[in-house]
């Protein structure tokens, strides 16, 4: 997209006045949007977006400035306002650009772009279709979106790295809405990977359909949740969920710095039952939230953050390990060119546990089965939660019992975590954009039936 010298030249003018580091994001993007409503297809949507953001960090200070102007001109002009803007008398440094390797490889099967727009609008088609004929009458309105990104990056800096790398994401998500008298349910169901159209092989989307559809007929005859506290089984996909917003937002470096983050200043201490070990991994083949390199150029990696109940290590960006006089373990992520990039998740988790899902069901006589995990809230600071439980089953002698709605889990992150007492061998997992910021990125939460635990149930 630019050449060297150029990219060189730039960031020799971005650090001029001085600066600790200095860097360049360049993007080119493309999108696909399909949306289909009311067994119509309303909407198809394709878009290039291309652009730069500069950034020179000096001290505690950081100048941010992004163009869409990628003519020697544009970038000289945005590297001159950086410059001035951060200045702090520093020399800068001769660059000679070596190439960044990353520690794991991604491969591309179906690209986007060589999927027939209407074979992508036949999917979507067919995924309306599905859900109707899974739930019948019953079923009132469905929505259908599809989304594809291909994105190239360019990734340069005073330090000499110099990095080239192509993301492709692709993903689906059906929303089915049921009503039966005056009771109106909605379901929903999605599925997404750094992959191409490959991803349907794996995830068949008419049974993407269905299930959303299941969901919501089901929700008609599911009885109001009672009241009171319970034992909290959580399936696979909702578990991640839970680890991600009441525990992993708290692990992001700029968090803690902040004193925002109920796990500042706790590491090498126990802050969760011997069993919990939470990992994020970006290297995990098709994961919505993995990436080859982060958007700071550092290559992705496995971090343990909680390893058997002790707090081993934060989610650092640049800017925030050296801080810490550290390296960034890979988590620097931003949304776009025009946004700096900060402490992100990838693909967060419980690491796997030693107990066979089924024993946890059956050691449990009265509680909650979570199935999926609906809207919440978190307090980073105190680590409070509230969440809404989108599929939830009541569990009596041992043997799950009837669906239940209008179930809210509400406590404290980190107390749930010391008392979690087992943890599944099964793997489930959900996909998403997570808010930081202003700032939304791809990720996705696996997780382990288990961290049975005595949560707050609230109907």
């Amino acid at each position: 997209m630019v050449d060297k010298e150029l990219l060189k030249e730039v960031l020799d003018t971005a650090a001029a006045n001085g600066c600790d580091f200095s860097d360049i994001f360049i993007e080119n993007r493309q999108t696909t949007g399909i949306r289909c409503e009311a067994g119509k297809v309303e909407k198809i949507q394709t878009g290039v977006e291309t652009g730069a953001g500069l950034r020179v960090i000096c001290g505690d200070s950081t100048a941010y400035a992004y163009t869409n102007d990628l003519s020697r001109n544009g970038l000289m002009e945005a590297a001159k306002i950086v410059s001035h803007a951060a200045a702090c008398g520093k020399n800068g440094v001769n660059l000679d650009f070596t190439r960044v390797k990353p520690l794991v490889d991604f491969v591309f099967k179906e690209r986007p772009e060589d999927v027939p727009t209407e074979q992508k609008v036949e999917l979507v088609e067919a995924c309306d279709r599905a859900a109707r004929r899974e739930g019948g009458d019953l079923i009132k309105q469905v929505i259908v979106g599809y989304g594809d990104v291909t994105q190239r990056v360019v990734i340069a800096n005073n330090a000499g790295d110099y990095v080239e790398d192509e993301r492709i994401r692709t993903r689906l998500t059906i929303q089915a809405v049921a009503a039966e008298g005056p009771v109106i349910q909605t379901g929903v169901e999605a599925v997404g990977g750094l992959c191409g159209f490959e991803l349907f092989a794996a995830y068949p989307p008419e049974q993407v359909a269905a299930t959303a559809a299941r969901r919501a007929v089901q929700m008609l005859k599911a009885q109001p949740a009672p009241a009171g506290k319970m034992p909290v089984v959580m399936a696979g996909e909702a578990g991640g969920t839970m680890v991600h917003e009441a525990c992993g937002h708290g692990l992001e470096a700029d968090l803690v710095q902040k004193g925002t983050s109920v796990y500042a200043g706790k590491k090498g201490q126990v802050v969760a039952a011997k069993e919990v070990s939470v990992v994020d991994d970006a290297t995990i083949e098709q994961g919505y939230g993995s990436y080859r390199f982060d958007d700071e150029g550092v290559p992705s990696r496995k971090v343990k953050l909680i390893d058997k109940g002790v707090l081993n290590d934060y989610l650092y960006d640049r800017l925030s390990a050296s801080k810490e006089g550290r390296p960034s373990n890979g988590h620097g992520r931003r949304e776009s060119y025009q946004h700096k990039p900060m402490p992100r998740m990838g693909n967060t988790y419980i690491a796997p546990g030693k107990t066979d899902p089924e024993k946890i069901i059956r050691e449990t006589k009265n509680g909650l089965l979570v199935k999926k995990m609906g809207g919440g809230q978190v307090n980073t600071t105190t680590g409070d939660f509230v969440f809404d439980v989108a599929e939830g089953y009541l569990l009596k002698d041992g043997e799950i019992g009837p669906m239940v709605r209008g179930a809210t889990l509400t406590g404290n992150g980190p107390e749930v975590l010391r008392i979690v007492e087992m943890v599944g061998s099964d793997l489930g997992h959900t996909i998403g954009i997570c808010g930081k910021d202003g700032q939304g990125v791809p990720v996705s939460d696996p997780g382990h039936q288990g961290a049975h635990c005595r949560r707050y149930l609230q109907g």
